[in-house]
């Protein structure tokens, strides 16, 4: 039996009322889920290639490849602020090395201001936390990628924080392998969601630390995919649209709105392009 595991990483807050820690109109305000689909078989190639970036740069040492202390040169890579040449070679080099990887990326982007003007006077505090949503729609997006693929079961793989958020994502897991997608069925039908019996062909839910290099890959991932929804023209994210590792480089336009990643409640949002 073929396996493709989905390594889903988080970011921003999953509340909706909690209140972002800066001005919402100086950055984006959104809590995601994503990050990458890898098939079983290529997994080994990839953390190899990830192996042989990091003997490359023995600064690194164990420390895990952490996207916001990357971009910010800061804690185990503060060492990036020192010398911008090396900073240079070395972004380079991460970059050549994480677009040649056999792996797709995919994500739900909520945007947290759009969420709350739709269903904040409407539903007060029996809105769902962002992180339910999100989970249910990109776990069932890989599924329609796993099973456009060869019919592959799939692995749910999150990584570790607190044991109340991993026990309440392996509810949600639980719920859609039993149960399906939670949402209002008239609703969601343009989407075209995969029935019932569909989420079967989920095969394990496990949790993996910031060791593991592709949960280090997804979290790469994932912080492109989310500033994708604001500005398309955000360099990141377009070095992974032009190294067609996006699921939507892999989509037909009319498909995107049902298998890409999900850019949810971006009504009021201004895209730059």
């Amino acid at each position: 039996m073929k396996k493709a595991i989905l390594y889903l990483d988080d970011s921003g807050t999953r509340h909706p009322d909690r209140k972002p820690s800066h001005n919402p109109r100086s950055r984006p305000d959104f809590f995601a889920l994503g990050g990458i689909i890898i098939n079983e078989e290529d997994k080994a190639d990839a953390e190899a290639q990830i192996d042989e970036l990091v003997h490359r740069w023995p600064e690194i040492g164990s420390k895990p490849l952490h996207s916001y202390e990357i971009r910010h040169r800061c804690k185990n890579f503060a060492w990036l602020a020192i010398d911008d040449d090396k900073a240079n070679r070395f972004l380079t080099d991460l970059q050549q090395t994480v677009t040649k990887l056999p792996v797709t990326g995919i994500a739900c982007v909520i945007d947290r201001p759009g969420y709350n003007a739709r269903y904040e006077e409407k539903y007060r505090h029996e809105r769902w936390r962002l992180c339910k949503t999100a989970f249910c729609i990109v776990v069932e997006r890989a599924m329609k990628a796993v099973m456009a693929n060869d019919e592959r079961v799939l692995r749910v793989y999150v990584e570790r924080s607190s044991r109340e958020d991993e026990q309440t994502l392996k509810s949600y897991y639980t719920h859609l392998k039993a149960e399906g997608l939670p949402f209002d069925g008239s609703t969601s039908r343009r989407y075209a969601p995969l029935p019932k019996e569909a989420f079967t062909r989920l095969y394990e839910f496990a949790v993996k630390t910031k060791q593991s290099r592709l949960m280090q890959v997804a979290d790469l991932f994932l912080w492109p995919m989310c500033q994708g929804g604001y500005d398309q023209t955000h360099r990141a994210y377009r070095s992974l649209i032009e190294s067609g590792q996006l699921i939507d480089t892999r989509l037909r336009p009319e498909e995107k709105a049902e298998r890409g990643i999900k850019y949810s409640c971006f009504d009021t949002v201004s895209h730059s392009t």
